[in-house]
C-alpha cells in the first residue's frame, strides 16, 4: 500500500530535507519514525528537498508499506517518534502511481521579512531581518517582471545541478500586514535558491538600493554573479504542493504569518 503524509517542520537545526551520511536531515527523522510504526524499514519520497534552514508548513511525502495502520495510526505513531521540530498532519492511502514529486505539478513557497529597526527575540530563525524600510509596493511592481516561463539562470544557484533553467513562475505577490513583508512565489517547480535570490533582489528594490528594473535585467542577462545577494534561509517556508485532479489530498492551511 503506498501511503502520503503531509509533514511540517522547523528547519533551523538541520541540514535540509536530504538523507546525510553526516548532520542532521529531516528525511532521515521522518523515515525513522514511520519505520518504527510499520516495523519495516522505509524509505520516502517528497514534494520538494527544502535547503539548510528552510521550513515546511506542507511538504508531502509518499511511501510503500506492507503495514495495516488506519490514517490516525500512522499519524500519531510517528509523532511519538519523531523530535519536537518535525510532526506529521496527516495520513492517506493514494494510488500506486502517485509519487509525492513527480505527480506535483505546482509548488508554493513564501518568504518573511520583519521589517523593522529592532532585531527578532521571540521569533529569531523563523523570519528573515531587514531594519531599512521597505516599499512593499515597489517591490510587487517590480517582482511581475518574473512571471512567466523563463530562464531562471541569473536566479539560481551557481552550484544548481538542474539540467535545465527554464521555470514556468505562475505567480508572484509582495505584501505588508504591520511589520511583516511577505514575498509568496508559485511556479512548476524551483531552482535551487531560486527563491532566496529573488527575495535578496526584492528586498535591494524595496530599501531603495536597486532600480526595479534591476530583476527584469538579472532575468534576461542569465549570469548569477551580476544577480545580488541571496537572501537568509530563516525567511522561506513551503507551505504548498498542487497536484493534478485525480489526486485528493487535504489542502495547505494558508497562515499569513509563520506563527499563525
Amino acid at each position: 500500500m503506498r501511503i502520503a503524509l503531509g509533514v511540517e517542520y522547523c528547519g533551523s537545526r538541520f541540514n535540509g530535507w536530504q538523507r546525510l551520511r553526516r548532520g542532521r536531515s529531516v528525511q532521515a527523522c521522518v523515515e525513522h519514525a514511520i519505520s518504527r510504526v510499520a516495523n519495516h524499514e522505509v524509505t520516502v519520497g517528497c514534494a520538494g528537498r527544502t535547503d539548510s534552514g528552510v521550513h515546511a508548513r506542507y511538504q508531502v511525502v509518499h511511501f510503500d508499506s506492507t503495514a495495516e495502520r488506519e490514517p490516525r495510526g500512522w499519524v500519531m505513531g510517528c509523532n511519538v517518534h519523531l523530535p519536537e521540530d518535525v510532526a506529521v498532519l496527516w495520513a492517506q492511502p493514494v494510488e500506486d502511481r502517485f509519487h509525492a514529486r513527480f505527480s506535483a505539478i505546482g509548488r508554493t513557497y513564501r518568504y518573511y521579512i520583519l521589517n523593522r529597526t529592532a532585531r527578532p527575540g521571540v521569533f529569531a530563525g523563523l523570519l528573515t531581518w531587514e531594519c531599512r524600510p521597505l516599499d512593499a509596493g515597489r517591490m510587487h511592481t517590480a517582482a511581475q517582471a518574473l512571471v512567466g516561463s523563463h530562464d531562471f539562470s541569473g536566479y539560481r544557484a551557481l552550484g544548481c545541478q538542474s539540467k535545465s533553467a527554464v521555470r514556468d513562475l505562475r505567480r508572484i505577490e509582495v505584501s505588508r500586514q504591520g511589520e511583516l513583508v511577505t514575498i509568496e512565489v508559485e511556479a512548476n517547480a524551483f531552482l535551487h535558491h531560486m527563491v532566496r535570490n529573488i527575495a535578496g533582489v526584492l528586498i535591494s528594490v524595496g530599501n531603495g538600493k536597486a532600480r526595479p528594473e534591476w530583476v527584469g535585467e538579472i532575468l534576461a542577462g542569465r549570469d548569477r554573479t551580476q544577480g545580488g545577494v541571496t537572501a537568509p534561509a530563516a525567511g522561506l517556508y513551503l507551505v504548498a504542493i498542487d497536484y493534478p485532479d485525480w489526486v485528493s489530498l487535504p489542502p495547505p492551511r494558508r497562515a499569513a504569518a509563520p506563527w499563525d
